[in-house]
Parts: structure tokens; sequence; C-alpha cells
């Protein structure tokens, strides 16, 4: 299953695409011709690059028409069948397939499908913690039955309580999120903080560790996931330490929520079963539109069905109605396929640095992305991204454990398999990839800039990026990015 396909559809579903976006740029071009010059432009640009950003991947064109509907122009504050506007009964099925779609899939309790992004799923997911676990019991000690009943007063005590609660989640810098307590983020304000790390010898997350951390800090929320760890996570030991402290397990799984609907992580490693609340994006390697889901048990679904206008605004009606869309693609076979070839193409990509000597975090990988270590090249993460771009390969610079470069320039750059999966990319080719990348970097150095050594200036030796550049042609030549589809 390519992105240029759904299930049992291939040539004739192409040429209907490509009907259907001819159609939309004409009428664009018609009242803004710069933007559909853009809109051709972009796409020509992903088909000429290697896509290897983790975050990133490509959704079918059936997923990217559903947004393009009048459903964007309605409003629809409130829950299914509950609006706080007239007219909304089409909005209501729409939101009620995604959510539908989302318990199958992930076998959950329970889906909202409002959030608009991943930050916003954290965010409704917090605050819904927060409601069941600390207003709802603070309002039972205040004498109140409702939130209506409590004086300013009562509002001051109960903000200090809510304000002042626990959260441990993963460092930004072994491979968290920055919603995961990070100091700059709100999450890291709402909440008094702790974040625990991996092993600095292996690089592995060390649950007793995390375990002793939780026994001392007694944390009310306890936050499992990653952006950039690469390795899997098991959420049954997570879950153990969450209860043994009486914490609310969180996991947030938008990097690798792919893998979980595609069933390569399953049992102790799928963290539906495990944890209380689950956020994700739906897009990365779930492969969908931009924007985000909360699962959760029934115990936290009223809160979280309050996510607008607690934390959201007006939901999005035609993004959720193309999430719904791309969760019923995510539910067919092919998307097992899909899912698991994202996992052994990242191995594979992995395996081709190794046998290159460039230097893993946790010399390897069990998940969809690879976290590559730049300093044995003799560069800053942000080097060698910019190295990288010139010859056509685009990735994002990631701070690596104990980074000596910070969060802005970094030692690292983070790969993930997925987009490059959806073009058919396999083993051989991913292979190929890290050779290129090698190549690349061992051809870039440092350079000077006007005040001296820079942490982001570079060169490359000549004639590099440009054979790069025409080698990643190839290859891209022989995966084409929707193929048949015109513009």
């Amino acid at each position: 299953m390519t992105a240029t396909s759904a299930p049992g559809q291939g040539a004739e579903y192409a040429a209907t695409a490509s009907e259907a976006y001819q159609a939309a740029l004409r009428v664009i071009e018609s009242v803004e011709p710069r933007i559909a010059d853009a809109t051709r432009k972009e796409l020509a640009d992903q088909r000429d690059s290697l896509k290897l950003i983790a975050s990133e991947n490509y959704a079918s064109p059936a997923v990217l028409l559903t947004m393009g509907t009048w459903f964007s122009d309605k409003y629809a504050e409130g829950t299914i069948g509950h609006r706080f506007y007239a007219a909304c009964q089409n909005v209501d099925t729409v939101e009620a397939l995604a959510a539908e779609h989302a318990r199958e899939l992930f076998g959950a309790q329970y889906a909202y499908a409002q959030p608009h992004s991943g930050i916003d799923a954290n965010l409704v997911a917090y605050w819904a913690i927060l409601a069941t676990k600390v207003e709802a019991p603070g309002l039972t000690e205040l004498g109140a039955k409702h939130v209506n009943d409590l004086s300013e007063a009562d509002w001051e005590s109960l903000r200090a309580k809510m304000g002042n609660q626990r959260l441990l989640g993963m460092s930004l810098d072994t491979g968290g999120h920055l919603t995961h307590g990070f100091r700059p983020n709100i999450s890291g304000k709402m909440f008094h903080q702790r974040q625990y790390g991996t092993d600095p010898t292996t690089g592995f997350l060390d649950y007793d560790a995390v375990a002793a951390s939780a026994r001392e800090f007694k944390p009310l929320v306890l936050v499992a996931g990653y952006s950039a760890y690469p390795r899997r996570v098991n959420f049954a030991k997570m879950r153990e330490i969450a209860d043994e402290v009486g914490a609310v397990l969180m996991v947030d799984m938008a990097h690798f929520a792919g893998l979980v609907a595609g069933k390569v992580f399953t049992g102790d490693e799928d963290p539906v079963p495990h944890a209380h609340v689950v956020t994700t994006t739906t897009h990365k390697s779930l492969r969908g539109p931009r924007g985000g889901l909360v699962l959760a048990t029934e115990e936290f679904a009223p809160a979280v069905d309050k996510g607008c206008p607690m934390v959201l605004g007006g939901p999005l009606s035609h993004v959720m109605a193309a999430k719904a869309v791309a969760l019923a693609e995510a539910r067919q076979p092919e998307f097992r396929t899909y899912a698991q070839a994202v996992a052994d193409n990242a191995q594979a990509l992995a395996d081709g640095f190794v046998k290159r000597d460039a230097g893993l975090v946790t010399g390897g990988t069990d998940n969809h992305l690879v976290l590559l270590d730049v300093t044995s090249f003799g560069l800053t993460g942000r080097q060698a991204e910019s190295a990288l771009l010139d010859a056509g390969i685009v990735t994002n610079r990631n701070a690596i454990p104990a980074d000596p470069n910070g969060a802005w320039y970094t030692s690292g750059i983070r790969f993930g398999s997925p987009a490059l999966t959806t073009r058919g990319f396999g083993a051989d080719e991913f292979d190929r990839v890290a050779d290129l990348v090698v190549e690349v970097l061992e051809n870039t150095q440092p350079a000077a800039g006007p005040n001296g050594p820079s942490k982001a200036k570079y060169t490359i030796a000549d004639g590099v990026a440009a054979r790069v550049h025409a080698a990643a042609a190839e290859l891209l030549d022989a995966n084409p990015l929707y193929p048949g589809l015109t513009l």
C-alpha cells in the first residue's frame, strides 16, 4: 500500500486523483496563482528529495482531498449530539466515524478526535487528568457539588492545588518531547516536573532508575513515549511503576502510532492496554492528516470530552473527516504490511550506518527511527543537516544524550523510515541511503564564520553534493511519489 493507493485501487484511483487536483489547482489559480504555483512546486520538491524526517510521511490523495471540503466552514464546539451551534448533524457523523475507527484500530475504550495537533492532545490529556484526579476530589474537599458553587477564594485554593501537581517525563535530550515536562514548555509550567533519562553507557531506558525516581518524586502523572528514542518501550513495566506510586500512566505514541496500529508493537509494547490515557498525532507513522487523538479508559472519558472548551477552540471538522479516512485505511490488512516494512527498513538503515562505522545512539534501532551521533565526523547536527540538504537528503538535527551543543546546534541527526517506506523503498534502498549519508558527512568539514569558529558553517568537497544528489535521484525515480498523479 503506497501513498497513492487505497486497498484494491491502482491506476484508476491515481487517474481520478489527478483529475481532482488539476481541477482544484485551476480554481485556486483563478484567485491567487502564486499559491497554485507554490503547491505544484511543493509536490515537485517532495518528489525530488529523500525525505528522512521521522515525523513526516505522505498522506494518500483520499486523505488530502477530504480536507478540502465545506466541513472547513462549520463551527461545532461541543461534543457529538451536544453542540453549541445548530446544523452540526453531519459533523456529528464525521466525528463519530473518526472516533469509531480509532477505538477499533487501537482497541481503546474511548477516543476523542478533536485535538488539532499532538501538543493539543497532550494538553487535553493533562487537564483531563487534573480534572479527574484533582479538581473533582478538590470540589468534594471544598464542600462543593459543582464548580458554580465555588467562591473566588475556593478557586484560588483549587488553582494552587492543581498547579502544584507533579509530572515525571522523559528528558528532551534523551529522546522525550517538549510537552513531557520540558521547563520552557507549558507542560513544564503547569506541573512541578522532574525528568528521567537513559542509561549513560547504553542509552537504553533504565526501568529501575525510573522506578526509583517515581518513588522519590511521587508524580501524579508518569509520561512515557518519545520523539527521538530509537528503541521500544515496555509499557507493562511503566504501568507497574505508575501503579506502585499511585500515578496516572500517560503515553504519548505520536511517533510510533503506526507501528501500534500495524501490530508491530503488541503485548507489553502496545501502550493502549496498559496506559490510562494515550495521545497521538495522526500523521507521522500513522500516515493521516496533521492532527491529534486522545485515547482513554472510561474513567477519564468525561473529562477528555470537555477538551473543547477546556483547551481547544472549534473542532476542525474537515480534518476530523480526513482522520476518519486515514484511520479507515489503517484498518486494512495492507497497513500491517506497511508498518512492518517501516520497522524492517529502519533496521536496514541502522545496519547500514553501523557497517560503515557511523556511531548510533544505543547502537541501533528497533522502531522506526535512527539517531546518528555526528561528532565522529567532526560536525554539529546543524552542519550535518545543512550539508545533507545540499545533497537532496532531508533530515532534522536532534539532540543526543548529554549533548554538548545544546538543542539548537545539536550533535545528532534523526532519521525516520516511514516516508520512504510509503514510496516503496526496501532494505537495499535504505542501505544505499546510509551509504549516501556517510559519503556526504565524510566529505563535509566545519568552516569558520566571520568571527571565528562556527557551529553552523561548513564546506563540502567539490562535486560530492551533486554526485549524491544524482544517486538519490536514481532511487527516487525507481520509487516515484504519487505515481500516475500529474498536475
